[in-house]
């Protein structure tokens, strides 16, 4: 029997409790509480997505979802009571007790004016649990549901339902979903897990219970899908990276699907100095998963492809650019070359196209890359595309075509000279590529421009450049990364060419094959493959300097100023590298600033005008590099090598345990190994010992005067808080003063004002009583009543206290 309780807040009509004896109690008035919404379903992948072919993108990308057993928890109204231990307070349950149900649910925790609310625990009939918070017998707040095959949910519920925040973990441990519910669903943000490695899972955005919006999966395999999704396939944008095969997809989904305009890359592996790309590629339009439509095939040895396909083959007008240049434009059949035309060049056939395929390198698509491979004309007649659009719009319409051919015909006379010379330049600090299969970077094509001294025209390698670049990103107009095909190697020739001779005659109108011819002539032909200046001189110094490049390039970014004239690209001139040297407190006695001045204008004319230097000259990265390398020559003189040299030695000789005569033999065979490899030695002393231990010096030096001023500036804000803090406390200091001294000018005027009261009472008594003693005198024949003496009498006993 529960305990029962007088309590005078509670209403009397309230929920009461049947105690006849022939009916159990039971809970009235109660509205209907939602059951349990279903766990989470259990997400299996059928078919995980990787391309059919390794270059066909996947046909489909689905998931199956296997609902799992249902569970229906009973709701918790209308319930009779059949025995309750606990408290009763006015016939109503109230506190800690324990209600058991007549269909086997039992209910322990708080009660509330006869309603389970506060914390409990409710176990219904089949075994699910919940535990948590209750409010007015509905599950509410922060609670764990448990259902008997051992899943459990534990989060925010409301009204039963799970609502909010909160974690579901299946009963084999291998679903979880940690997220946002909504009405028993997911939705919103969350995390599933479909393994308990955690290797497989989805990341992101859902819609009742399915993946919708913005997500990221990740299957079992590594393969890794991120972007937009609708009703569980992928659907908008997205990207889809197989691990598996090295490959990735970039573009537009449609219910898993690729449709629209997208990239597929091929990614593959680098051969130990090549200079070949690293991956196939397609870039254009994709219809349910093919492509189809207009699109560009990008091979991984150069050539490129790009024109209109159906599904998943070249079909119709398309342009076929093979690795050396030379390109092909027609039509295309069935992945095919419809027709092959019947030209020749120097003598030989044109190949076999037959086995052009876009499938993945390896397989039987690949392109015959044999040297026989020579190419097919393009429609111009000529083996070379030259992209002179905006020369050729220099001159009158009716001569543009004129124009473009006789200047393709010049180059096709000298073809052959060119070739060489872009192997060669193109092949410095490579000469042990195993493919042997050169891109030119920028890098070489300056010190093909430095040995071809187009720099004597007046012009900058930098201003040659924005000359190049076009309307190109200006901030890659300076990148030695940047690679020119052979093409575009050409076609920068004749742009300077026609700029080089139009600066100098500017009033004389010139075709383009005799600018070209002009240049080839004083330029090109008597200068060409023979190399100058300090990095590519030998071809095992240039492989060792080149392991510097990248730290370099570093520098040089950070050290550069943006340029005043469009396009306002980095640049640096010798000034500012005089002024970094000078910062970085590497110019001494030996490498002066005339030996900096000096090196700067190694085969550069523009340097020294008369008896003037300008240093206003802009330098590229290469010169700067080359810069780099004169000065160490320069700074590591035969001391600073023999100290450094003496000093690795003697490390070396600690670590052998011989006799002195053994030692001797040793450090002479050294000291002869360290001079046939002087130069290296004196680079690498300059590099790794001063130029960048100082660079790096300066640096943190940089960074530690933002923090240096960030710590003056918080000292300043103290000593003024201090200052005003004392300011303040002097203030109240002189404030306590003042009223000091005006309490004890108060109490001393209080004081004078008593003592002047004081006297002028004492006055008045005095007076008073020279009054009464004459009366007294004049009326001594007359005694004194009654009432008079007793006034006198009084006035005495008041005098005397």
């Amino acid at each position: 029997m529960g305990k029962i309780k007088k309590k005078n807040e509670k209403k009397a009509d309230k929920l009461t409790v049947d105690t006849s004896e022939d009916s159990s109690s039971k809970i009235s008035s109660v509205s209907v509480t939602p059951t349990e919404e279903l766990p989470p379903p259990f997400l299996k992948v059928v078919s995980e997505d990787k391309p059919v072919e390794k270059e066909e993108p996947p046909k489909n990308v689905t998931t199956v979802i296997h609902s799992p057993e249902l569970y229906q928890e009973p709701v918790l109204t209308h319930l009779i009571v059949e025995k309750y231990e606990g408290e009763l307070v006015n016939g109503l349950y109230e506190g800690d007790g324990v209600a058991y149900y007549k269909d086997g649910n039992v209910y322990k925790g708080t009660f509330s004016e006869g309603l389970m609310h506060g914390k409990g625990a409710y176990t219904w009939e089949d075994g699910v649990t919940y535990e948590g918070q209750i409010s007015k017998n509905f599950p509410m707040g922060h609670g764990i549901y448990k259902w008997p095959n051992g899943s459990r949910y534990e989060g925010q519920v409301y009204k039963g339902i799970r609502h909010g925040t909160g974690i579901y973990i299946s009963s084999d441990q291998q679903i979880s979903y940690e997220g946002d519910w909504y009405n028993g669903k997911r939705h919103g943000k969350g995390l599933m897990y479909y393994d308990s490695e955690e290797t497989s899972w989805y990341e992101g955005e859902w819609m009742h219970n399915d993946k919708e919006g913005w997500g990221v999966q990740r299957y079992k395999s590594g393969n890794i899908y991120e972007g937009q999704w609708k009703n569980n396939k992928f659907h908008g944008m997205g990207r889809m990276r197989w691990i598996t095969s090295n490959e990735e997809y970039v573009g537009q989904w449609e219910n898993g699907i690729q449709n629209g305009h997208g990239t597929h890359t091929w990614f593959l592996k680098r051969v130990p100095g090549s200079q070949y790309s690293l991956r196939n590629e397609y870039v254009g339009n994709f219809v349910n998963g093919q492509r189809h439509g207009h699109g560009q095939f990008f091979y991984a040895n150069g050539a490129m492809y790009d024109g209109e396909w159906k599904n998943n083959k070249k079909h119709g007008v398309g342009k076929f650019v093979f690795k050396n240049g030379r390109i092909y434009v027609g039509e295309f059949a069935n992945d095919q070359i419809s027709e092959y035309p019947n030209f020749k060049y120097d003598r030989v056939n044109t190949p076999d196209l037959s086995g052009i395929r876009t499938q993945s390198p390896g397989g039987p698509g690949t392109i015959n890359s044999s040297p026989t491979n020579s190419g097919l004309p393009s429609l111009a007649g000529s083996y070379i595309e030259l992209d002179i659009t905006s020369l050729l719009n220099t001159f009158p319409e009716n001569q543009q075509s004129e124009e473009l051919k006789q200047v393709e015909y010049g180059i096709l006379r000298n073809l052959t000279m060119l070739k060489k010379t872009y192997k060669f330049y193109s092949s410095l600090g490579n000469e042990n590529c195993f493919d042997n299969a050169f891109l030119m970077t920028k890098l070489q094509f300056w010190r093909f421009l430095k040995d071809c001294k187009f720099h004597h025209y007046d012009l900058t390698l930098s201003e040659i450049d924005r000359i190049l670049n076009g309307n190109g990103d200006p901030e890659e107009i300076h990148s030695p990364y940047a690679t020119l095909l052979l093409r575009t190697f050409l076609t920068n020739i004749v742009y300077l060419a026609y700029h080089i001779t139009h600066e100098e005659n500017p009033e004389k109108k010139f075709s383009l094959v005799d600018c070209f011819s002009r240049i080839m002539a004083q330029n090109i032909s008597p200068n060409a493959c023979n190399v100058k200046g300090f990095l590519f001189c030998e071809p095992q110094k240039t492989e060792y300097a080149m392991s510097f490049i990248d730290k370099c390039w570093d520098i040089y970014k950070s050290c550069c100023q943006r340029n005043r004239s469009p396009p306002y690209e980095p640049t640096m001139t010798m000034r500012h590298f005089i002024w970094m040297m000078n910062d970085l407190k590497i110019i001494n006695k030996d490498l002066t600033v005339t030996k900096i001045v000096e090196i700067l204008a190694d085969d550069d004319p523009s340097v020294h005008n008369g008896d003037e230097i300008n240093l206003e000259l802009e330098l590229t990265f290469f010169e700067f590099f080359e810069a780099l390398f004169g000065c160490a020559i320069i700074y590591v003189t035969d001391e600073l090598f023999n100290q450094s040299l003496s000093e690795r030695h003697q490390e070396e000789q600690n670590q052998i345990s011989v006799t002195d005569e053994i030692a001797e033999d040793v450090t002479e065979k050294l000291q002869k190994k360290d001079l046939t490899n002087k130069w290296f030695h004196q680079i690498n002393i300059f590099f790794l010992n001063i130029f960048f231990p100082a660079y790096e010096h300066v640096e943190q030096l940089k960074a530690e005067i933002p923090k240096n001023k960030m710590r003056q500036a918080e000292q300043a804000r103290l000593e003024k808080i201090r200052e005003e803090e004392e300011a303040r406390l002097k203030a109240l200091k002189a404030e306590e003063e003042a009223k000091k001294i005006e309490q004890m000018e108060i109490e001393r005027a209080s004081a004078l004002l008593e003592d002047i009261q004081i006297s002028k009472d004492q006055t008045d008594e005095n007076k008073s009583g020279q009054e009464l003693i004459t009366l007294n005198k004049d009326d001594s024949s007359i005694p004194p009543s009654t009432a008079s003496t007793k006034k006198t009498a009084a006035a005495s006993k008041k005098k005397k206290k």
